[in-house]
């Protein structure tokens, strides 16, 4: 595993279809095994009525399979994901704590 215990992560899940949903998930990797890591943190969705990504209330833990759908992005480990936000322009995304970590993901800003 090429991923470890207490790294955290910004993981995109590539939809099959234009019509799903647009899910991003946030956290901090608490269990790997083989190319499948359990993850503590919090949903992202994209939410059309405002057009952009919110983040779901409840922290959760997710396990996840890493293979040909999923996109992770690694962020440091002094990065406190509380204040981790999505910033949308018109012709950028980019995932930030306002302060030194941003994530220019601006290729999946269409991204259905």
């Amino acid at each position: 595993m090429i991923l470890d215990i207490g790294e955290k992560v910004h993981i995109i899940e590539r939809s099959y279809f234009p019509e799903d949903q647009r899910r991003h998930f946030i956290g901090e990797i608490i269990r790997c095994t083989g190319n499948t890591v359990r993850v503590r943190g919090h949903a992202w969705v994209f939410d059309n009525m405002k057009g952009q990504f919110v983040q779901k209330r409840e922290e959760r833990e997710r396990v996840i399979q890493l293979g040909e759908r999923i996109i992770a992005n690694v962020i440091p480990r002094q990065v406190n994901l509380s204040e981790v936000k999505y910033k949308a322009t018109e012709r950028t995304l980019i995932v930030t704590d306002g302060k030194s970590f941003n994530l220019d993901i601006s290729e999946f800003k269409t991204m259905r």
